[in-house]
């Protein structure tokens, strides 16, 4: 099978968007201010953003759909047919471990942070109790998801090329087994003596 380009296109493509999405993400991640209620008794948590909750998933959407065409290409890996043993197959299988535990990776990371950030807390607790906070997203997630991304791309791409230098798509399989080859006839080359006689 030869290595189409327009597949490796948008292998590419999507996983470069869903990066600069994760990278948005954590830019614009959620931040709130302590406010007093109008009754000055207790207060409560203002959040600016939601922005990186949408950053956050939609991310997570296009390199699912990247996974999902990569491994629709390739047949998962499991169900191909005419795979050649050699360096390509070996190459293939461990570019095929690297980009799942990496799409796992920054799937978890997007979708965690995601639903962390757009977790709100209400009420922060009475006026002027300085040692509550409001929740909030940690820094660093979403920029591991936008890592992760980028080792999924790798490993997704990699994957897709030895796949496809190692899948003969079962012609070189049945070339081998099924094949005619030339053999020297086992029929006699002249007439046996007595026919010849009786010619004469």
């Amino acid at each position: 099978m030869a290595v189409s380009v327009s597949i490796l296109a948008i292998i590419i493509s999507l996983h470069l968007i869903a990066f600069v999405l994760a990278i948005g993400a954590e830019r614009r991640r959620s931040k709130a201010v302590v406010v007093p209620d109008k009754y000055d008794i207790n207060t409560y948590c203002v959040y600016n953003s939601d922005a990186s909750t949408v950053y956050g998933l939609a991310a997570f959407g296009l390199l699912l759909i990247s996974q999902t065409v990569v491994n629709g290409v390739t047949r998962c890996f499991c169900f191909g047919k005419g795979l050649i043993t050699g360096r390509s197959t070996t190459l293939a299988i461990f570019f095929f471990i690297l980009s799942w535990i990496s799409f796992l990776g920054a799937e978890a990371c997007l979708l965690a942070g995601s639903a962390r950030n757009a977790y709100h807390t209400k009420y922060r607790g009475y006026f002027g109790a300085q040692d509550l906070t409001c929740a909030t997203l940690r820094k660093g997630v979403f920029a591991a998801g936008a890592a992760l991304t980028l080792l999924s791309m790798l490993g997704s791409t990699l994957y897709y090329w030895a796949h496809s230098r190692a899948d003969t798509g079962g012609w070189e399989k049945y070339h081998n087994d099924q094949g005619i080859g030339m053999t020297n006839s086992s029929f006699p080359s002249s007439f046996p003596p007595q026919q010849q006689q009786q010619q004469k």
